[in-house]
C-alpha cells in the first residue's frame, strides 16, 4: 500500500477537498432531499481523495464528511431529519453511524483504486473507484443504521417487517442509484483530468 506523506501538495489537496465538503454540507449545493434521506455529493471528494492521496487520504476526507454529517443531526448546515431522531435515541451510536462508515468508505476506496490500477488503466480505475465509493457509502450507512438502531421503534417502523437486504434496497434504491451514477462519472472525469494535467501520478504496477 502506498504510504501517505503530509507534504505541501497533500495538505493543499486535503484543504481544498475539505472546503468542497464544507460547501456541500453547509449549503444546499451538495444535498438533494428525497424523503427522510438525501442524495449527497459529498462522496465525490472522498473518491477524489482516495484516487489522489491513497487510502489514508481517502479516510481523512471520509472522516471529515462523517463529522459534518454528524453536525447536520443538530441542524448545523443542511438539517437531517433522520439524524435528529437518531441523536435523540442515542447520540453516541448516532456519531458512530455517521462517522465510521464514511471513514471506512474513504479508506477502502483508496485500496480499491490501488488494486484496480494493477489490472487496468488508471483513468478507467477512477470511474470504478467512483462507483464503489458511492456503493460502499450507502451500504455501510444503512448496515450501521440497522446494526446500531435496528431494535428501536423508529427503525422498526421504517423496516415494516422487511429483512435487512429488502429493506435497504427499497429504502434507498433510487437515491443510491443516482449517487452511484453521479459519483462514477464525475470522479472518472475529474480523475482523468488530474492525470492528464499530471497533478497526480500513475500508481506503480
Amino acid at each position: 500500500m502506498k504510504s501517505f506523506k503530509f507534504d505541501v501538495k497533500s495538505m493543499v489537496l486535503l484543504g481544498l477537498l475539505t472546503a468542497v465538503i464544507a460547501v456541500f454540507s453547509f449549503t444546499p449545493i451538495g444535498s438533494i432531499p428525497v424523503g427522510p434521506l438525501v442524495i449527497t455529493l459529498n462522496i465525490i471528494p472522498i473518491a477524489i481523495a482516495a484516487i489522489s492521496l491513497g487510502p489514508v487520504g481517502g479516510a481523512i476526507i471520509g472522516g471529515v464528511f462523517g463529522i459534518f454529517s454528524f453536525l447536520q443531526c443538530f441542524g448545523i448546515g443542511i438539517p437531517s431529519g433522520m439524524g435528529a431522531i437518531l441523536v435523540e435515541i442515542n447520540p453516541f451510536f448516532a456519531f458512530i453511524q455517521r462517522f465510521v462508515p464514511r471513514l471506512l468508505d474513504g479508506f477502502l476506496a483508496g485500496l480499491i483504486f490501488q488494486g484496480i490500477t494493477k489490472l487496468t488503466d488508471a483513468r478507467f480505475s477512477c470511474f470504478i473507484t467512483g462507483f464503489f465509493t458511492a456503493l460502499m457509502n450507502t451500504a455501510f450507512f444503512m448496515l450501521s443504521l440497522v446494526f446500531l438502531f435496528g431494535s428501536t421503534e423508529y427503525v422498526q417502523g421504517l423496516m415494516k417487517g422487511k429483512s435487512i437486504i429488502p429493506f435497504i434496497i427499497s429504502f434507498v434504491g433510487v437515491n443510491a442509484l443516482v449517487e452511484m451514477i453521479v459519483c462514477t462519472f464525475i470522479t472518472g472525469a475529474v480523475g482523468t483530468a488530474l492525470f492528464k494535467a499530471k497533478l497526480i501520478k500513475n500508481p506503480e504496477k
